[in-house]
């Protein structure tokens, strides 16, 4: 760690030196990007630098906010050139920082021209029909001033017949080329844009609400844009709902961007004014429309305020070369991953059933019998992430993005806590409303520190909030943070029963019985270390080929688990592993296990009331 602050330093106190040459912050810089070859998977980006002569250090952002890691795609970054009137100017590649740039500019050069070709990563963020435009991506700029102070004037070259959403201000549009009016650098990377072929924009802004909201759809087909009457006024009812739990806005106008499409990576990314968000092709056409909704634009949403409004101080660094310490992450995601299946619910894209499951999908993915939770405390699942947080495989043992499903489960028995500590007098929405306030000033960072959070919760709610927070961020306890679900009137309870609803993360696996996570192939997510199939021999990353002497399907390995209840065979499975084939026997006799949330009826039923509808909406 002080290794890592002194390298960050001297970073700094470097490109301080040798920015010296960058005319000045006030000037503009203008950004064009071309992508008309966005079915080549191809974007052409041309930037002309306001300089001076002298030595001059160019950066490509590599921490990107709302990603919390050194993610900047570089590698698709080729063709890269620089040029002063008219001249190809030599750059070399930082020996320590390969997103870092120098340049010598000859004397008389008053703009630096810098060109690249940006490859888009397969099946990332472009299709034959679609793109979606982060402008991290096709950015360049000079070290040594503030993203906040940089003025960028863009515009964008579209396929012909293309259109866009995006929360930017037009300046003006003229065939497929479209310009932007000038904006600061850390708000132009925060303002995403979609487009595509099929495109459609949906008013959702509530009755009365001053500020206009909408939901721009970009699909690979006509038909994926039909949203239904009954989503859209559960969209409208989110942005109201939203409003009465903070209290206020700080944007200028949202949009919420999703992408309906089977070739893109499937995510949320959160931004001020707006969300990135990206869901299979068909998902508005599908009867699980509402659950998807709220499960991922309702969670985007909420980070308008926790997150890009009130932001840990560590996270809010004033360029994109510069390290974020993710130690409260359990407040930037794991509040918000609270809050958004709250507001789902409230806002009817979630039923109240829904709702339950997924809590107790949550409760049974952490424990108990998860080993990881037994090493590895919750706050570290925060701090590692720039480097651990998404490994693949071996999730159980090694533990991965925590920081969210149990940051839910902690924020919610805060919830409970501050309505027993203030005698029912006040509730969460009492918390959002001070921390997350104050005036409408449009997009703007108002920045925290651990000891701020629990004196905004000692001031809704005296408690000993510090050391609460300190137990549960510190546990290496085996058993789940349950507390909030109990306090609320229900419990986790594993039964022989399915859950009705997929919920958030899908049907529940084997993983509860014989501790398998198994893919439709028989390919293994994941395998508990010291489970069942893993005593057998089977961890992640194999693949079960036979149940029982036949070829694997989920429903015989069903049959198999249901069956051994009433016998003392071994399930019998046939698996490969780096082309050889082994049989795993698995002692296990308990049954189907499928976890639900069961009515403690000796206690109030506060979970339902903190899910009930805030806003008066018709």
């Amino acid at each position: 760690m002080q290794i890592r602050r002194f390298r960050s330093l001297l970073s700094l106190v470097l490109a301080l030196v040798l920015t010296a040459t960058f005319a000045l912050a006030a000037e503009t810089i203008t950004l064009t990007v071309d992508a008309t070859r966005t079915p080549q998977k191809l974007l052409r980006s041309h930037e002309v630098i306001p300089v001076k002569p002298g030595p001059l250090t160019i950066y490509y952002p590599k921490w990107i906010p709302g990603e919390h890691g050194p993610n900047g795609p570089i590698s698709s970054v080729t063709g890269l050139k620089f040029e002063g009137n008219g001249k190809v100017i030599p750059w070399v590649r930082d020996t320590l920082d390969v997103f870092t740039f120098h340049v010598d500019i000859p004397a008389g050069v008053s703009q630096l021209a810098a060109s690249f070709d940006f490859i888009e990563p397969d099946g990332n963020s472009a299709t034959d029909k679609l793109t979606v435009l982060e402008w991290n991506n096709v950015v360049l700029y000079p070290a040594g001033v503030p993203a906040e102070q940089l003025s960028y004037e863009a515009k964008l070259i579209l396929p012909e017949g293309w259109k866009l959403g995006t929360p930017l201000p037009i300046e003006k549009e003229a065939g497929n080329q479209v310009s932007f009016k000038p904006i600061s650098l850390d708000l132009l990377v925060d303002s995403p844009v979609i487009a595509g072929e099929f495109y459609r924009a949906v008013d959702i802004t509530p009755p009365g609400e001053p500020i206009h909201h909408e939901l721009d759809l970009v699909a690979d087909s006509a038909i994926a844009l039909n949203l239904s009457a009954e989503n859209q006024k559960q969209m409208t009812n989110l942005v109201a709902e939203s409003g009465k739990l903070f209290g206020t806005r700080h944007y200028r106008d949202y949009h919420f961007l999703l992408t309906l499409s089977d070739h893109v990576a499937h995510f949320g990314l959160e931004h001020h004014e707006s969300n990135d968000s990206r869901l299979p092709e068909r998902t508005l056409i599908s009867p699980g429309a509402g659950m998807a909704l709220g499960g991922l634009l309702a969670h985007e949403f909420v980070h308008s305020w926790n997150g890009k409004f009130r932001r840990p101080a560590d996270l809010a660094v004033p360029y994109y070369e510069q390290p974020m310490e993710t130690d409260l992450l359990w407040g930037y995601e794991g509040l918000t991953d609270y809050l958004g299946p709250m507001l789902a619910a409230r806002s009817g894209l979630w039923t109240a059933e829904e709702y339950h499951e997924y809590l107790a999908s949550i409760a049974a993915s952490l424990g108990p019998g998860r080993p990881g939770r037994t090493w590895r405390p919750l706050l570290d699942t925060a701090i590692g992430e720039p480097g651990l947080g998404f490994a693949r495989g071996w999730n159980t043992w090694r533990r991965g993005t925590d920081y969210y499903d149990e940051g839910d489960l902690l924020w919610l028995e805060v919830a409970t806590i501050v309505h027993r500590e203030s005698k029912g007098q006040k509730s969460i929405d009492d918390f959002c409303k001070a921390f997350h306030g104050g005036a409408n000033n449009g997009p703007e960072v108002k920045t925290y520190t651990f000891d701020q959070l629990v004196g905004a919760l000692n001031a809704i709610a005296p408690f000993d909030w510090a050391t609460f927070l300190h137990t549960r961020l510190d546990s290496t306890a085996p058993e789940a943070p349950t507390g909030g679900i109990e306090n609320g009137g229900w419990k986790v309870a594993f039964q022989s029963e399915p859950a009705k609803l997929g919920g958030r993360r899908g049907a529940p696996s084997d993983i509860y019985s014989i501790g398998l996570q198994l893919g439709n192939d028989g390919s293994v997510g994941d395998s508990i270390v010291g489970g069942p199939a893993f005593e057998a021999g089977i961890s992640s990353g194999m693949k079960v080929i036979a149940v029982n002497g036949r070829v694997y399907t989920h429903d015989l390995l069903e049959d198999a688990i249901k069956a051994a209840k009433d016998s003392t065979e071994p399930i019998k499975l046939l698996y490969v592993t780096d082309e050889f084939i082994h049989t795993a026997a698995i002692n296990y006799h308990g049954g189907e296990r499928y976890p639900h949330l069961v009515r403690d009826e000796a206690k109030p039923d506060y979970l339902d009331e903190l899910i009930k509808p805030q806003a008066a909406t018709k």
